[in-house]
């Protein structure tokens, strides 16, 4: 919608330029009618640039001509006793004013919210963790986000601040994030942006819990505390690690399977073997058959606070 209302009024501002300030004749007229028409062909060539910038100056522009003409014509027509010598001869002086001064205004009120059209859950905000962790791409990738993925400019520092980092482990979690940000941008599935937009806040958790209310988004993360957080305050958090827990394949007690056992228990006898997911079976019995495929059956589940635990017995 807010690309549609820039065509019209384009089409609409230069024929009303051209004719008011170059001449009332049907040349200027169809003259700017011509360079409206070129403007927004060149938008339709030309979408997948970033064309917010474009558009913020030229709503400033228009924004200043419409109270150049505005306040002329008041003092004119409402104002007739007032001194208009002043105004005709520093015209076009009086004209470029009004044009910096709107431009500059609708710079400073749009620059926070630089490539956001407008507001809503089509917004998710990435935050570090999500970054770092790398899944957001895969799930990009599948079209199982939609919508826009906004990665602010405070994450992006902070990204760059752990890359400069001295210490190995963060200097690499540093770098994977910038990494996977860029991949995010040249993902044909999913549109990135990013804004300049920091809320005032202590600690980037609520920052990043800030901003998603202000822009009524949700969070992809796999922080604990901007997921606390962001339940305190009623923000929609989309966690990759709950969603990984949440697709793992059901197994019920009685149920046979498949299982290469790799690796002795800490108890007596014990054997050690993985799903495709990275649950680990306990198996009864089972160090005698480490380094081999064997049937299990399930005995019983346990949900821990690192995740879920089967144990099971040889068949």
């Amino acid at each position: 919608m807010p690309i549609w209302i820039f065509r019209i009024c384009t089409l609409v501002a230069f024929p009303f330029v051209t004719y008011t300030y170059l001449g009332k004749t049907w040349n200027s007229f169809w003259g700017g009618l011509l360079c409206g028409a070129l403007v927004i062909a060149g938008e339709v060539l030309f979408k997948r640039m970033r064309l917010i910038k474009i558009m913020i100056g030229c709503t400033g522009i228009i924004i200043g001509l419409m109270l150049y003409t505005l306040i002329g014509y008041a003092m004119q027509n409402f104002f007739g006793g007032a001194d208009m010598t002043y105004w005709h001869e520093h015209n076009q002086q009086i004209l470029i004013g009004f044009i910096v001064f709107g431009l500059l205004a609708a710079i400073f009120k749009s620059r926070d919210m630089e490539g956001l059209s407008y507001k809503g859950h089509h917004l998710k905000i990435a935050d570090t963790s999500a970054l770092i962790d790398g899944r957001i791409v895969d799930l990009c990738d599948i079209n199982f986000l939609s919508g826009v993925i906004v990665i602010p400019t405070f994450i992006t520092d902070e990204l760059n601040r752990m890359a400069r980092s001295k210490d190995k482990l963060e200097q690499a979690k540093g770098r994977r994030g910038l990494d996977v940000a860029t991949r995010l941008q040249e993902c044909k599935e999913i549109e990135v942006r990013f804004t300049s937009k920091t809320p005032k806040a202590s600690t980037v958790p609520e920052q990043v819990v800030k901003l998603a209310r202000s822009f009524d988004a949700e969070v992809v993360t796999l922080d604990f505390t901007i997921n606390k957080l962001a339940t305190l305050k009623k923000v929609t958090v989309l966690n990759v690690a709950d969603l990984a827990t949440a697709l793992k394949p059901v197994v019920l007690p009685g149920e046979s399977m498949s299982l290469f056992v790799m690796k002795d228990g800490k108890e007596k006898e014990q054997g050690i073997g993985y799903l495709d997911d990275g649950t680990m079976v306990v198996v009864e019995d089972g160090r005698k058959h480490i380094g081999k495929r064997i049937e299990v059956a399930v005995s019983s589940i346990y949900q821990t606070s690192s995740g879920r635990m089967i144990f099971a017995k040889v068949r």
